[in-house]
């Protein structure tokens, strides 16, 4: 008998996946047969994805709330889409896009209009990626130049660096136990000398 499920995707474990799953509940997609994954569309290795597929059978029906949904890598889009559609024979509905539902326009004119569309949204997914990108990249390299600093912040020194770095230099005491004196670990003790300090 044939199923239908939903996939949900969200970029990172911090956002929000509620309007997805909102869509999907509207239109009767039961719980156990919505997949979710919390992390990028840069490909197809995605734990819930990978699961999705392994269950999806001639004449199954998926449900997606868009097509960033399912990845932002134009060829990977159109490959997974022929994949699930060609061959597994299973059909796909883009909510945000009624032209994407394969289940309409079975003819050539449908199918031809179907892959259009599905090219031209795929493009823009992963044209968007790229801009995000290019846009982190470009805000890192300002924040740069402006003096920000990354990572994180070095640890103050403590109250008796000075003697236990003596001692260490000197050969009367270990790296380790010079770092377990000062409550640090052996390579930031080690660090802290190597940089001068």
């Amino acid at each position: 008998m044939a199923k239908t499920y939903g996939y949900i995707r969200v970029s990172s474990a911090d956002q929000n996946e509620g309007r997805q799953l909102d869509a999907l509940n509207e239109i009767g997609v039961a719980q156990k047969h919505i997949f979710t994954d919390k992390q990028s569309g840069k490909n197809f290795e995605r734990p819930a994805y990978l699961r999705l597929m392994r269950l999806l059978r001639p004449g199954d029906l998926l449900y997606i709330k868009s097509i960033d949904r399912l990845g932002r890598n134009y060829e990977e889009i159109q490959d997974q889409w022929r994949v699930i559609t060609k061959n597994r024979s299973v059909d796909i509905v883009v909510l945000d896009m009624p032209l994407l539902d394969t289940r309409n326009g079975k003819d050539l004119m449908g199918t031809f209009i179907a892959d259009l569309v599905l090219q031209i949204l795929s493009f823009v997914a992963h044209s968007e990626r790229d801009s995000i990108h290019k846009r982190q990249a470009e805000g890192i390299a300002a924040a740069k130049a402006r003096g920000t600093k990354f990572g994180r912040p070095p640890k103050a020194l403590p109250a008796g660096y000075e003697t236990m770095r003596n001692l260490y230099q000197s050969g009367a005491i270990s790296l380790n136990k010079a770092g377990a004196q000062l409550g640090v670990s052996k390579s930031t003790f080690k660090a802290w000398i190597d940089s001068g300090k």
